[in-house]
């Protein structure tokens, strides 16, 4: 408190309402192959109509990926999405010749300087937003006050009429700034109707200053990297202005340059590489830390086991934080009647996942077939998505801490058909190697039937409900802590952190989360060796509440004259 100098009242506040705040449990990760879309760059998707718009209908080198994310989606609202690229997957562009390219993302773009630099037409006036072969379908029609009467046709009943000079151009002295810009799916692929237009851009301007109604830039090539879904403005787009002054300032230039042919740019170049495992890592790396993206729950996909393995090993067992889930191939579990066992040993065994890591992985049995509505036909997707997804439908009808296992909440959606159903016998086997086995139960669908971590270790983190209470209780306490950072080890904020923990604990207590904790933070755990580091110590004893995987019924038949506290208990 601030010493005063003569007598008057000074107000302070200090704020000891602080709680153990809830902390996301939902949040979905996943790196895989898309037809479209920014590439190693994390991108938040809330359902499966905004990843089709973003990333594109799946094609026949994508539709893992896809429909793998879109089962996730089933069953939750938050999944960050990165998809991963060859770097021989080249972006589209108008350079007839051919040039190479990959613009990755906007950042890459930005970073090249072509908004306000030039590029000396090395691929043309327009560029595919981003790599892949669908570029190629991508049509982009420019107009001016020059060219008008090539391309009026393309904008009619699009546009008010004829580009011209703009009102902030006529104010500061310069002519013919304006121009439209037309995207057109020539080839279908974005919009499934081959002509559709996609999007119209009119009265943008030729001056880099240029600013909009509602204070936006009106540049085009700015206004198209700000909007634009599909397209880059790279260039002049007639090579005879190339050194004009196209892209100065409104001011500095008293009449723009203006086309002079027709400026229809098909297009082309634009090519798919499948990605290899280094370049799914890649993209897996932007999950790493913690700090960038809140994360719950890790979805490999169709990846094979060096993938998967990084992403037990590198995310979830680096982070802390969230569990990976994998599935072994297709090809162990697909028409390989006798050797499914085998086959899903041999892929547990390569995975070689120290047993530190292991109580952050889940392992499924299988694949499912499932209708794939963007090409009109049926699909093999891996079970990871989806059981990555009981655990969000878990959380929304209960908690964490329970199991996303069994006929109450296990119930997986859209499957025509598994590529394996286990019986009893095989489910054993695979519950011996913390394999949770999903089976097709005649009236009850499609459930998951194990609730098992990879971990090789006994211990209550074994399961999947006690890993998940443990990562939630500890992403809490430890946000709420943060807050004692730079405070007094004394009593008092001993004492503080204390209050803080012990009523969230009770709570998940009375959730049925937990059946008994004691939290220590005093003089036997701060002692003053703590204190002189500069440390704070907090020690929190849980006992996890323990799913049932074992169901022992005893049917007794008794003597219609027996008591029965005769036998009760006897067997």
């Amino acid at each position: 408190m601030a010493f005063q100098l003569s007598p008057g009242v000074l107000v302070s506040e200090v704020d000891l309402t602080t709680v153990v705040p809830s902390v996301s449990t939902t949040a979905g990760a996943f790196a895989g192959e898309f037809v479209w879309g920014p590439v190693n760059k994390r991108y938040l998707v809330p359902d499966e109509v905004t990843l089709n718009n973003k990333f594109g209908s799946p094609d026949s080198n994508t539709y893992v990926s896809f429909l793998t994310a879109a089962s996730f989606l089933a069953y939750g609202n938050t999944l960050w999405n990165v998809r991963t690229a060859n770097n021989t997957s080249y972006n589209a562009d108008a350079n007839t010749s051919g040039t190479n390219i990959q613009i990755a993302n906007e950042d890459v773009f930005q970073a090249l300087g072509y908004i306000f630099g030039t590029a000396g037409n090395a691929y043309g006036a327009f560029m595919a937003r981003y790599p892949g072969a669908y570029g190629n379908s991508l049509t982009v029609t420019i107009a001016d006050a020059g060219n008008w009467s090539y391309v009026n046709t393309a904008f009619q009943g699009l546009v008010n009429g004829a580009p011209g000079t703009s009102v902030q151009a006529a104010a500061a002295g310069s002519a013919n700034d304006e121009v439209h810009i037309l995207v057109t799916d020539t080839g279908g692929l974005f919009s499934g109707t081959k002509g559709t237009v996609l999007e119209v851009w009119p009265y943008l301007s030729k001056g880099s200053d240029a600013i909009d109604p509602n204070g936006n830039s009106a540049y085009w090539k700015q206004s198209l990297f700000n909007n634009s879904q599909y397209i880059y403005g790279v260039d002049a787009p007639q090579y005879a202005i190339t050194s004009s002054t196209w892209g100065k300032t409104l001011a500095s230039n008293t009449s723009f340059a203006v086309l002079s042919t027709n400026t229809t740019f098909a297009l082309s170049g634009g090519t798919y590489a499948a990605a290899n495992d280094a370049d799914k890592i890649n993209g897996y790396g932007l999950f790493a830390s913690a700090d960038d993206v809140d994360i719950s729950l890790v979805i490999t996909g169709g990846h094979d086991a060096t993938v998967q393995q990084y992403a037990i090993e590198n995310i979830a067992g680096t982070r802390l934080d969230c569990v990976a889930f994998v599935s072994p191939p297709l090809s162990a579990v697909l028409n390989t009647p006798g050797n499914e066992v085998t086959n899903i040993t041999s892929w547990y065994n390569s995975l070689s996942i120290p047993a530190q890591y292991g109580s952050y992985a889940v392992a499924d049995s299988g694949w499912k077939y499932m209708f794939d509505k963007y090409n009109n036909t049926y699909r093999w997707v891996p079970l990871n998505g989806d059981i990555a997804g009981l655990c969000v439908y878990t959380d929304t009808v209960r908690d964490p801490w329970w199991s996303p296992a069994g006929l109450n909440r296990g119930g997986l959606k859209n499957v025509v058909r598994l590529a394996w159903n286990p019986n009893k016998t095989y489910r054993d086997a695979l519950y011996s190697i913390s394999i949770n086995p999903v089976v097709s139960l005649p009236g009850n669908g499609t459930v998951l039937y194990g609730d098992k971590t990879l971990t090789s270790k006994p211990s209550a983190f074994d399961r999947i409900n006690v890993r998940r209470l443990f990562i939630t209780l500890e992403k809490a306490i430890a946000k709420a802590s943060q807050y004692s950072l730079f405070e007094f080890n004394d009593e008092f904020t001993r004492a503080q952190f204390v209050a803080l923990v012990t009523p969230y604990l009770r709570d998940v207590q009375g959730r049925r989360g937990i059946t008994d904790f004691r939290v220590v933070c005093d003089t036997t755990n701060n002692t003053p060796q703590v204190i002189d580091s500069n440390q704070f110590v907090g020690d929190i004893y849980i006992k996890p509440a323990r799913s049932i995987n074992f169901i022992q019924l005893n049917f007794v038949a008794v003597r219609t004259g027996v008591d029965f506290t005769e036998v009760v208990g006897t067997f």
